[in-house]
């Protein structure tokens, strides 16, 4: 039966095996079962004479007589139709119960070939049930009692020593337990999903270290030493073992549940950001000692160079083409002896307005200067709100910047950066440069703006109100005859608006009307002009080398679900559900032979959350939709994450994104960045995460130590410490 199952389904010969397992259990249940055949009718008989006898009714007496002399005589009688009955209604159930078992036999084999579940082979629904919940951050315990692993504690206190999961055997009650104080236990970091709760013998252990080096070691068989030195039962290693090497207690903590594989794959380069503020205002390094050191230790692990912003405030802070770069030529320098790459950012914004920014570094003096005594040079709004992080687009090609154009500012910086650290590019230190665009260096508009009051999940507004800006749209509309057209939309909201609350951006609202397409595809033209012509100087000035453009994602996820994607629209992307917004940006990349950066990670972590649903947002439609697009034009996708991420589930997910498991192409990132060094990063956990997620980036193996992470603790009354 095996055999023809194989063909059928094309199982392995393992889960054939386990298929006739099961089936031989069917058949000895089987022959118990006619065994026992007479018994049960016997029985049957005998419940029936014990509800008869109890009854004072003539009437029950009556009832129940027929149906014993029935039995009886179909015993006695030695076969016929009342028995043969049963009999083939017993048959039935025999197949039946084939079937089912072949099903599970099935589902368990895909699950652990496939799903990297690590169930046992005689493992039942409860068990594939158990193994979800723990995958899902839930913990199970031997009796069935599921909590989540945020309160783990207060469950686990109350139980008893020898805890196991549901596939793990049960530890002897009669085994002494280890010491009560384990020194040298890391406590760990606990990530919000957790695989399996870390248990030696005696003893669960509810905060393990998350740092497990071996995720697919076998279990082993190891003896357990108690307190008084005498060796146990030997046990399969999956509740963790304890032995004893130089008077030392080792415990060996089990692994966690399988994951995937990365060895062999594609080598993809990591790269750490440096702090905003590790060059200041001065142009200085602020602390160039504590730095080397943290260069060292990245270098330790393999990182591949770090990447940092070159700010223009900073560089050309008091007068027009008077650039200053020595804390960049000492930090240039330090990068290279360490034999590390670097990749840079030409900074065209202000930093310190937005999120996660923890220093200051405005826009250069003297285009302040300018900015006051002209502050059309800056985005507007509707209200006539300036925003001075960035330029408008608008003075690209206005000679408003002390007789210079904005285009021409932003080329005379890359070449002077390209003139003075030549010796770099030639050495091929520098291995790309990222050319801000707009906001953050992203290619968008401005148009979510905290400092104006703008609050998720709020659609934002365009910002297309300085002078420069609305001569370039009535220029648009006296082109196409409507010279009425030469304005922005009139009911469009403000910056907290939904699209149902507005005319402009509601289900059928003028966003799909002739002005509204109009004006639309005006408003992204501008934005497709602007980045066209700052890559093509950039192309120019680094002849030779990998240059991208940074593109905001998934950051513009709300309202994706929606028919205009109204906050997509206000950034600048002319993308409603009727018309693709990225395939025009992909080909302008492809144009200047450019790469496309963005943050597309940590989509995961979005979608856990609640508000997403109220927003009618979509992470992860958007970062497909952009992925299609610049893999359709086969230029280079270089990663970043947006979120702080420190645990081994979101590095995980990273990789997952970073490599695709089933793309048919074999496609897959050509870099990733993490953001950022810091502090917390160095920490002792939280860097042994990112060290791992370092070598599963590059597609190595993962060497440890006798396959398990060891664990040195003192036996009581030894004089000496843990280590």
């Amino acid at each position: 039966m095996a055999t023809s199952m194989q063909k059928h389904v094309g199982v392995s010969e393992e889960d054939d095996e386990e298929e006739m397992e099961m089936e031989m259990d069917v058949k000895e249940e089987d022959d118990e079962d006619e065994e026992n055949g007479e018994k049960q009718i016997a029985a049957q008989m005998m419940i029936g004479v014990d509800e008869v006898m109890p009854s004072t009714s003539s009437s029950d007496q009556f009832q129940y007589q027929p149906q014993l002399q029935e039995q009886v005589s179909n015993q006695g009688g030695g076969g016929g139709a009342r028995r043969s009955r049963p009999l083939e209604e017993k048959e039935r159930t025999k197949l039946r119960e084939r079937h089912r078992r072949a099903i599970t036999a099935r589902i368990l084999a895909g699950l652990r070939r496939h799903g990297n579940y690590n169930l046992r082979v005689r493992a039942d629904i409860n068990d594939v049930i158990a193994a979800l919940a723990r995958e899902a951050g839930w913990v199970v315990l031997p009796d069935g009692t599921t909590f989540p692993s945020r309160s783990q504690s207060s469950p686990a206190a109350g139980t008893s020593a020898g805890m196991t999961s549901s596939s793990s055997q049960m530890v002897s009650q009669q085994t002494p337990p280890p010491p009560a104080t384990l020194q040298g236990v890391s406590s760990g970091y606990r990530t919000t999903v957790e695989y399996n709760a870390c248990r030696m013998k005696g003893v669960f252990m509810p905060t393990p270290s998350s740092y497990d080096l071996s995720s697919t070691a076998p279990a082993q068989s190891s003896g357990v030493v108690a307190d008084g030195g005498e060796q146990t039962e030997r046990l399969p290693l999956i509740a963790g073992s304890m032995q004893v090497i130089n008077d030392k207690q080792i415990i060996g903590l089990p692994t966690k549940l399988p994951e995937r594989d990365f060895a062999g794959t594609p080598y993809v380069p990591v790269y750490v950001m440096l702090p905003l503020g590790v060059i200041n205002m001065k142009c200085e390094l602020a602390d160039p000692d504590g730095l080397l050191k943290q260069l060292r230790v990245l270098k330790s692990i393999n990182v591949d160079g770090v990447m940092v912003d070159c700010w223009w405030g900073i560089v050309e802070a008091h007068a027009p083409q008077e650039y200053n770069w020595n804390g960049y030529q000492r930090l240039f320098q330090m990068v290279r002896e360490l034999k590390l790459k670097l990749q840079v950012v030409m900074s065209f914004h202000e930093c310190g307005g937005n999120v996660g920014d923890d220093v200051c570094i405005p826009l250069p003096h003297w285009v302040a200067e300018i900015g006051r005594s002209n502050p059309e040079i800056f985005f507007t709004d509707r209200e006539g709100r300036r925003n001075p992080e960035c330029l408008s687009w608008g003075i690209d090609k206005e000679r408003v910047l002390r007789g210079r154009t904005a285009v021409e500012v932003y080329f005379d910086y890359m070449r002077s950066f390209r003139v003075e650290f030549d010796e770099f590019f030639e050495d091929g230190i520098i291995s790309m440069v990222e050319v801000g665009l707009g906001p953050c260096a992203e290619l968008r508009y401005p148009s979510c703006p905290v400092k104006h009051g703008w609050r998720y999940p709020g659609i934002g507004e365009f910002q297309c109100y300085d002078q420069y800006m609305l001569k370039s749209l009535r220029k648009a509309a006296e082109m196409r005859g409507h010279s009425f057209w030469a304005r922005g939309p009139d009911n469009a909201g403000s910056y907290n608006s939904q699209p149902h609350e507005t005319g402009f951006f509601c289900d059928g609202g003028d966003y799909d009307g002739y002005y509204g397409r109009f004006f639309l595809n005006w408003y992204s033209q501008v934005l497709l002009n602007h980045g066209d012509r700052v890559l093509s100087l950039a192309k120019l000035a680094f002849d030779g080398t990998c240059i991208t453009a940074k593109k905001q994602l998934p950051g513009i996820h709300w309202w994706y679900k929606t028919a205009s994607h109204a906050a997509e629209l206000t950034a600048g992307y002319y993308n409603p559900c009727n018309r693709d917004g990225y395939t025009a940006i992909a080909t302008i990349l492809q144009k200047h032979g450019a790469a496309l950066s963005f943050s597309c990670a940590e989509h995961h972590i979005l979608e856990q959350q609640d508000h997403l649903r109220e927003a009618l947002a979509d992470p992860r439609g958007l970062v497909w939709q952009v992925l299609n697009a610049a893999w359709d034009v086969c230029i280079p996708i270089a990663s970043e994450n947006a979120f702080l991420c420190h645990d081994r589930v979101g590095y995980n997910k990273i990789l997952d994104n970073v490599k695709p498991v089933n793309d048919p192409d074999g496609r897959h990132f050509s870099s990733f960045t993490y953001h950022r060094l810091s502090p917390l990063l160095m920490e002792r956990q939280n860097f042994m995460e990112f060290e791992r997620f370092v070598k599963r980036m590059h597609g190595e193996l993962l060497y440890t130590f006798s396959s398990r992470l060891l664990l040195f603790i003192c036996i009581p009354g030894d004089s000496g410490g843990g280590f």
